[in-house]
C-alpha cells in the first residue's frame, strides 16, 4: 500500500524571529483618510528607494551601514565597541564578496579592502542597485539565503531607505513617521506590548485605589482630567471609575494610549500632599482666585501674593508654611464648590 506525502513548505525564520519590512500605520495621524480604515497606502500603490549617497568631494559613500570608514563608525567612542563593529563589517563584507564575487578573503587579513573586489564602498555598480520596492503587502528578508537581503538589512538599521524605520519603535519615535519599518518580530512584539503592560498596570493601580482608598482616586482623577471641578462630594464612585477607565484607555484628553497609562501611574505615585495640591491649583484656577498677571507670574487674586511662574512654582509655595493664609483661603473657597 503506497503513502501519500503532502511537503509542505514553511517559511524562514531567523533565531530572532522572522525579518520583513511592513507599512506604519499611524492611527493618529491624518492619511488622506486611510487612518480610518487601517491602512496606509491605497491599494496597488508601491514605493521605490534607491539606497541612499552622499557625495563629498566627487566621491560618493553610500549609506550602507557596511563601511567601516563611515563617520557613524569612527565616531564611536568606546575603543572595543568600535573594534567589534568593524570586525562584524569585515565578516559580513568577506561572506557578500565570497558569495557575489567568488572572492574568498580572511577578515583579519592586514591588506582586507585592498583585496576586496566588488563589495568595496565605493563600488557604485553594485550600491547604486539596491533599492527596496515596498506595499501594503510585507517584503519578506532572507539574510541567510540572500546576499541582497543582508545588504538591504544592514542598510535599513543604518537609515539607508529614508522611507524605512530601524524598527517599530524607530517608526513610532520620529517626528515625520515613515510610510514603512523593519519588522523584526521579537522587537516588534516587545514594543507593542509595552503599551499593554502600562495600560494594564493603570488599570491594576486604579482598582485598587478604587477598592481602598477612594479619596486618593478623587484628587487623582481631578489631577489627570481636563475637567477636574466635575469631581464633587457627592459624585457616585463608579462615575470616577468609568472616567479614570476612559483615560487609561486613550478615551479622554489624552489620546496616546502609552502617554495616558504613563500619566496615570505617575499622579497615583505622588504623596498625598502634593496630590491635594496639584487638584488645588487646578481648581483654583478654574474659579479664578489665582490667575496670571501681566508680568507672567501667577497671583493669588484675594490677596494679589505672587505664587509663581508655573503650576509648579505655586505648588511649593503653597508646601512652605509661611504662606499658609493663602492655603487656606483657598481650600476654603474650593471646597464650597467640592461641598454642592
Amino acid at each position: 500500500m503506497s503513502t501519500k506525502l503532502s511537503i509542505v513548505e514553511l517559511p524562514l525564520v531567523s533565531k530572532t524571529g522572522s525579518i520583513s519590512v511592513k507599512p506604519f500605520f499611524d492611527p493618529e495621524a491624518t492619511n488622506l483618510g486611510l487612518e480610518k480604515y487601517g491602512m496606509s497606502l491605497f491599494d496597488g500603490v508601491f514605493h521605490e528607494e534607491q539606497l541612499a549617497c552622499i557625495e563629498m568631494n566627487g566621491i560618493r559613500r553610500y549609506v550602507t551601514g557596511l563601511n567601516e570608514f563611515a563617520p557613524d563608525v569612527k565616531l564611536i567612542v568606546d575603543k572595543d565597541q568600535r573594534e567589534a563593529k568593524i570586525k562584524e563589517i569585515r565578516t559580513v563584507i568577506s561572506q557578500l564578496e565570497r558569495d557575489l564575487a567568488a572572492n574568498v578573503v580572511d577578515p583579519e587579513d592586514p591588506d582586507f579592502w585592498n583585496k576586496i573586489k566588488m563589495c568595496n564602498p565605493n563600488n557604485d555598480e553594485l550600491w547604486s542597485k539596491i533599492t527596496m520596492r515596498c506595499g501594503n503587502a510585507p517584503v519578506f528578508l532572507e539574510p541567510k539565503l540572500s546576499p541582497y537581503d543582508l545588504i538591504k538589512l544592514y542598510a535599513i538599521e543604518a537609515g539607508g531607505f529614508s522611507l524605512i524605520g530601524k524598527s517599530y519603535d524607530d517608526a513610532r519615535s520620529r517626528s515625520q513617521s515613515p510610510k514603512f519599518y523593519l519588522d523584526k518580530y521579537i522587537d516588534t512584539v516587545s514594543t507593542k506590548t509595552e503599551v499593554t503592560k502600562l495600560r494594564n498596570k493603570a488599570i491594576s493601580e486604579l482598582q485598587k485605589l478604587f477598592d481602598k482608598n477612594m479619596n486618593k482616586l478623587v484628587l487623582v482623577a481631578k489631577v489627570v482630567d481636563a475637567n477636574s471641578v466635575q469631581y464633587k462630594k457627592n459624585t457616585p464612585n463608579d462615575i470616577v471609575y468609568d472616567n479614570m477607565d476612559k483615560f487609561i484607555t486613550g478615551q479622554g484628553i489624552e489620546h496616546n494610549l502609552k502617554r495616558a497609562a504613563e500619566s496615570f501611574i505617575q499622579t497615583v505615585a505622588l504623596d498625598m500632599e502634593t496630590l491635594s495640591l496639584k487638584a488645588l491649583i487646578k481648581d483654583s484656577s478654574f474659579y479664578k482666585l489665582i490667575m496670571p498677571k501681566s508680568d507672567g507670574f501667577i497671583y493669588h487674586m484675594a490677596t494679589n501674593t505672587m505664587m509663581g511662574r508655573n503650576s509648579s512654582d505655586c505648588i511649593e509655595f503653597l508646601k512652605n508654611a509661611l504662606n499658609d493664609n493663602v492655603l487656606i483661603d483657598l481650600k476654603k473657597e474650593t471646597d464650597k464648590h467640592f461641598n454642592q
